[in-house]
């Protein structure tokens, strides 16, 4: 099953639109932005549970939020199911007493050296690379999480069951499928693999064109 967020090649959603390139279209973006990041410092979720919780939304409310309210409901979501707050203090806007990680909230004073920073995904420790630049490659059918129903995934449903060539291998990066369930890290060599405009998406596409996709080791097996 492909939720509503999974929306590569989708027909009547019209052509993207490159020209805006806005930082925040509006003033309270940059708000909700800042809200999320200091949210995600309190270590209560890792980026993978995050997009997960987004992928949760009811597709009737990710089709009508902007890019932004998205963000500010999964985060809602995830403060109360892990018990950061509570839903009463959600609905009125008031604590209910000092939270016991307090201690961990990002102060102004860090947040330039906390962004700084980042939070690099790559790990030394993973199975050995199966592939290598040149070989062929067909992605994992149906497009899905193998260890929890309905789970995150990082294989988009477009390119489920697609042939294609890998390009070049980024090394061993956190398995998302695993880390957002609470499954610890399991990293898993990541590759950039090439696709076929037309295979993905007909011949509506432009023969010369290509998608390359970041896929990690266990969506792929040889072609």
């Amino acid at each position: 099953m492909t939720r509503v967020h999974d929306m590569g090649g989708r027909f009547g959603d019209g052509a993207v639109d490159p020209s805006d390139n806005a930082v925040f279209a509006k003033d309270w973006h940059a708000r909700a932005l800042a809200v999320t990041l200091a949210a995600g410092a309190l270590g209560q979720w890792n980026i993978d549970a995050s997009r997960h919780s987004r992928e949760l939304l009811s597709p009737k409310d990710y089709g009508r939020f902007s890019y932004y309210e998205k963000w500010l409901s999964a985060l809602a979501d995830m403060l109360v199911s892990q018990g950061v707050i509570t839903e009463e203090e959600l609905r009125s806007g008031t604590g209910q007493g000092e939270s016991p990680i307090s201690a961990k909230a990002l102060k102004a004073a860090s947040v330039a050296a906390t962004l700084s920073k980042g939070s690099p995904y790559a790990r030394t420790e993973a199975p050995d690379p199966a592939f290598q630049a040149g070989d062929r490659v067909r992605t994992r059918r149906p497009s899905r999480n193998t260890l929890v129903d309905g789970g995150h995934t990082r294989l988009p449903a477009y390119a489920a069951g697609a042939t294609g060539t890998v390009k070049l291998l980024h090394g061993a990066h956190v398995f998302p499928d695993a880390n957002a369930h609470g499954f610890g890290e399991a990293a898993e060599p990541l590759y950039a693999v090439a696709f076929s405009a037309r295979d993905l998406w007909g011949q509506e596409a432009s023969a010369q064109d290509e998608v390359i996709l970041d896929l990690w080791q266990s969506y792929l097996e040889p072609a």
